[in-house]
């Protein structure tokens, strides 16, 4: 049974989720949907019999906050606010659910459990509808879940996901929201009704990739996936923040500038910065925007990329026209909305930090309503978990304001990610927390809906039962989310965790399993570092052929292979302690010390995880029964997967070294070394391929282009003949 009271004095909620999470007043038990109602339930899923919970809040312990005492008869939960106690209430739910011990242990820790990281974001780019399209809705996920986003089932089950893994904000990125989601007086015949999707098949060139998501080809090609009035779209993202509210999570919503998808020309309306009509409209829609959706939690904005190519704009006349339409937008929505503030957050961005600041001055509530965004590390964050581009790049810009850091991953699609180890240390070098507003994590080149790279569920109508994103990778998921809420989190925690969900197998190798594979994407992209997600997609070894090796290739883009020629010619990470093959040839012919992690290195550490990923995954198919969940054996496939690829990266990277070592010798035998390495590579890529292909279906991504994966062996052959034909003297 729970019991729920709160003191008289303490009315309402405090710290960060006070404004949006409702349901708290003196003496009030927690309405049916509330934070700590959904705690309830999930403790009364874990245990037919759970204890005793009483919940009191204290707002002195501040938000998000929560200790726990008692004994496991009868628990005490008090919490900073409603966050905190359903926070709370999910432990005890965790601990019911993997035994005794986890119970008696979690309430010997009697502490004050607050937040390392206070605000802890998704990045969702959002398909609202082939005419308003986020950036990346030229691929398969995109285009598959742009039905699923506006189905009320969808959100309910994610904002669940999303408070057990203690995430707390969502951001919905979108180039034009705009006419999916407000009705604009001054511009009535822009909102648009229903939702459609493009039926054109996609490819084989890939989208425009500064945002023109929307062709004329796939517009005239549509069919109607739900019927909508804009009436109705409104009244369901009034909900959907309403029942992201409950479980303690802000949604905040970003664009990139200037796009009016949409708006199909209708009163004049351009791309252009100098159409007097353009701000107008993009002035009164975020007037609308704001005004609408009341428990918005705020915007964010970007100088680009649709105002000029960076160098060839103008930084200042950008950043005034995003004054004029969303700073002035917000004055005039706040003319009406007394006491509320409007956060805005402002990417560095093809932009300067002084001008932002000079601009921006104005906005409400400046300094304290305005934060800054970085793109952590860049597209890649599963490389290095030590990156210094915010050092280098924003600190300086700051002048006293606090900025969110953005951590993409365009790295890892398809496999279930696992290492606490990295996840913790990527937290901990995150910025101090004086100057961290948070961080929100995701992709640009796929969608974090539901999940249709699934070869067995492909083309099945199975709705609801197609697991989320956040579902399938909830380990991943967890591990970030709960690590940036306590750092402290034990890797017997996280063991406990596996055994519950796979009773089955043996926790700790799992963990152990998972851990190592897990190792070898961001240990080969620490050794061949391509910045952006169309230079580098590891779990293909290609990019879009926009960006070659040597420069910019202006063109029709397609899905290209990395050769050993490109690996050797790489550069591994910035800031990472470890040389490139030429930066260590030249080292080794002048015969001074290597001084750091060679290539070779670099290798035996992929190739060592990959090793220990597929011996420990042999052992965990030795101890499948007949009982064994297809979620665990996919799971076994995926770390099997991950081993394969390091093996053909470890190959790869030494049959590039003895290639290197050949052009500058002209000797024969290090040519064959580099081919017999290249032999290996293509074995180890055809044992890859089998096991990616059996699960997951080639697929259409918005940034690389196609990928398919089997098909793709016949690149890696290539490498053979790369080396065979080499001839000493042409590597530069």
């Amino acid at each position: 049974m729970h019991a729920f009271r709160v003191d008289r004095r303490q009315l309402l909620l405090a710290g960060a989720v006070a404004p949006l999470v409702p349901g708290l007043a003196a003496g009030k038990a927690p309405p049916a949907d509330s934070p700590v109602a959904f705690a309830k339930r999930e403790i009364t899923r874990a245990s037919p019999n759970p204890p005793a919970i009483s919940y009191r809040i204290d707002p002195a312990l501040g938000g998000q906050a929560y200790r726990l005492s008692g004994s496991p008869e009868q628990i005490r939960v008090v919490a900073g606010d409603a966050a905190g106690a359903m926070y709370g209430g999910l432990d005890i739910a965790e601990a019911l659910r993997t035994g005794p011990e986890a119970l008696r242990e979690l309430l010997r820790d009697a502490s004050v459990r607050k937040p390392y990281v206070a605000k802890r974001g998704i990045k969702f780019n959002i398909p609202l509808d082939l005419r308003t399209p986020s950036y990346g809705d030229g691929g398969d996920s995109n285009r598959a879940n742009i039905p699923e986003i506006w189905e009320r089932d969808f959100w309910l089950a994610y904002f669940d996901e999303m408070a057990r893994q203690r995430f707390n904000v969502l951001t919905l990125w979108n180039l034009h929201p705009f006419p999916s989601m407000v009705k604009v007086p001054e511009f009535p015949d822009v909102a648009l009704n229903d939702v459609w999707r493009s039926r054109e098949p996609l490819g084989p060139d890939i989208f425009d990739p500064r945002g023109n998501a929307a062709p004329a080809r796939y517009l005239a090609n549509y069919e109607v996936v739900k019927t909508m009035p804009i009436e109705q779209k409104i009244a369901f993202w009034r909900d959907v923040m309403d029942m992201a509210a409950r479980r303690g999570i802000e949604i905040y919503i970003f664009t990139w500038n200037v796009f009016v998808h949409g708006t199909d020309g209708k009163y004049g309306i351009t791309d252009k910065l100098t159409n007097p009509t353009t701000i107008a409209y993009m002035r009164a829609s975020v007037r609308e925007l704001i005004k609408t959706y009341p428990l918005l939690a705020g915007i964010g904005i970007t100088a680009g990329e649709n105002m000029g190519y960076p160098g060839q704009s103008d930084a200042e006349q950008n950043e005034r026209w995003l004054w004029a339409t969303y700073g002035q937008g917000v004055r005039d929505a706040l003319k009406s909305l007394p006491g509320r503030t409007v956060p805005l957050i402002h990417r560095f961005h093809e932009t300067k930090g002084d001008t932002i600041n000079q601009v921006w001055a104005g906005y409400p509530g400046f300094p304290q309503s305005f934060t800054f965004s970085h793109k952590y590390s860049i597209a890649h964050m599963y490389s290095t978990p030590r990156p210094r581009f915010f050092e280098r790049e924003a600190r300086k810009s700051l002048d006293g304001k606090r900025s969110w850091i953005t951590v993409r991953n365009d790295d890892i699609f398809s496999f279930r990610w696992g290492d606490p180890d990295f996840a913790r240390e990527y937290i901990a070098n995150m910025p101090e927390a004086a100057v961290l507003a948070g961080f929100y994590m995701g992709p640009d080149g796929f969608c974090l809906g539901r999940d249709f790279l699934d070869r067995a569920t492909a083309g099945r109508p199975i709705g609801s039962h197609r697991p989320l994103v956040l579902q399938k990778h909830w380990y991943a998921f967890t591990l970030w989310g709960r690590l940036a809420y306590d750092p402290r989190l034990s890797d017997a925690r996280f063991e406990a965790m596996l055994a519950d969900r796979f009773p089955q197998a043996n926790a700790a190798t799992l963990f152990a399993a998972l851990r190592a594979a897990s190792q070898v994407i961001p240990r080969t992209t620490c050794f061949f570092w391509r910045d952006i997600d169309m230079m580098w997609f590891p779990e293909a070894c290609v990019h879009n052929s926009l960006f070659g090796m040597r420069g910019y290739n202006p063109g029709k883009m397609r899905t290209e292979f990395y050769t050993v020629a490109d690996f050797m010619i790489g550069n591994t990470a910035p800031d990472v302690d470890m040389l490139n093959i030429r930066e260590w040839r030249a080292r080794m012919a002048e015969g001074k010390p290597i001084g750091k992690a060679s290539p070779l290195d670099a290798a035996d550490g992929i190739g060592g995880a990959a090793a220990e990923a597929l011996r420990l995954a042999a052992l965990l198919r030795q101890g499948l029964g007949q009982d064994a969940g297809r979620e665990l054996q996919q799971t076994i496939g995926d770390i099997s997967a991950m081993g394969h690829l390091g093996h053909y990266y470890a190959a790869k990277i030494r049959g590039a070294c003895a290639l290197a070592l050949f052009d500058a010798s002209g000797d024969v035998a290090q040519k064959a070394d580099a081919v017999q390495h290249l032999e290996n590579a293509l074995s180890a890529w055809k044992d890859y391929a089998a096991v990616h292909s059996a699960q997951y279906l080639p697929n259409f991504f918005s940034r690389i282009g196609w990928v398919d994966v089997t098909a793709l062996t016949a690149d890696a052959a290539k490498d053979m003949d790369i080396a065979r034909s080499w001839t000493a003297g042409t590597l530069k």
